[in-house]
Order: structure tokens, then C-alpha cells, then sequence
């Protein structure tokens, strides 16, 4: 269960750093068909995020009702931080940028708030792993 919670960690990890350095900051650069970019863009991201996270969720909540220890409650806190980011503060502002088209400002805080998930992600890696070779 642990290793496969790391490998799912992982990929996400792994897929947030992406979306963080290349996929956000180049929404600036297709101003003439953003719409249908922004739109395809949140369509297959859902089928490759969606089942990732909620295995992630799943394996969280048993390593805690199974280890119940303080770094397995601080490695679900963290996923309840990504689940919190992302409802209040990525979907909205992408609910924005799909309702109003291209704005440079509500893609910088797309770039700026995402940190949240990159930073959450990369420190579940990190205990994960712990947890895993210790």
C-alpha cells in the first residue's frame, strides 16, 4: 500500500512540476485560440488528475486508520491541502479564465497559487519515501 501510494504521489508530483513550469506560464502565449486550448487543456488533464488524486486519497485514508501515527495525519493534511487548493483557488480561477477568456493577471495567479500543490505534492514525495525506507 505504501509503495503504491508513493508511486501515485509520484506521478503527481511529477505532472504538477510540469504543469507548473510549462503548461500555466504558456497560457500567455496562445491569446488567439486560448478558449479551445484552455478548454482541451482542462478536459484531458481531468481523465489523467482525477483517478490519481482520489487513488491518493483513498491509500491516505487507510495508511492513517492503519499507522495512525503523526507523519502519517501530516501526509493526509497535506493532501487535504492540495484537495483544499484546488477547489478554492485553481478551479475557480480556471472557471474564470474558461468564462472570460485570456487575462494575464488570473494566469499569474494560476501560476503563483499552484505552488501550494507543487510544494504539497513534492513533501508527500518526500515522507512517502521516508516512510518507505525507513
Amino acid at each position: 500500500m505504501l509503495i503504491l501510494q508513493l508511486i501515485l504521489t509520484s506521478m503527481l508530483a511529477g505532472l504538477c512540476w510540469t504543469i507548473q513550469v510549462v503548461v500555466y506560464p504558456q497560457f500567455a502565449n496562445v491569446p488567439s485560440h486560448f478558449a479551445a486550448y484552455h478548454g482541451a487543456h482542462m478536459t484531458r488533464i481531468t481523465w489523467v488528475v482525477a483517478p490519481l488524486m482520489l487513488g491518493e486519497l483513498v491509500l491516505g485514508g487507510l495508511m492513517v486508520a492503519q499507522l495512525g501515527t503523526a507523519v502519517a495525519w501530516g501526509l493526509a493534511a497535506l493532501t487535504g491541502l492540495v484537495w483544499l487548493s484546488t477547489a478554492l483557488i485553481q478551479v475557480p480561477l480556471h472557471s474564470r479564465l474558461e468564462a472570460e477568456g485570456l487575462d494575464l493577471a488570473v494566469v499569474q495567479q494560476l501560476v503563483r497559487s499552484n505552488w501550494i500543490r507543487t510544494g504539497a505534492w513534492t513533501a508527500r514525495v518526500v515522507g512517502l519515501a521516508w516512510l518507505a525506507v525507513g
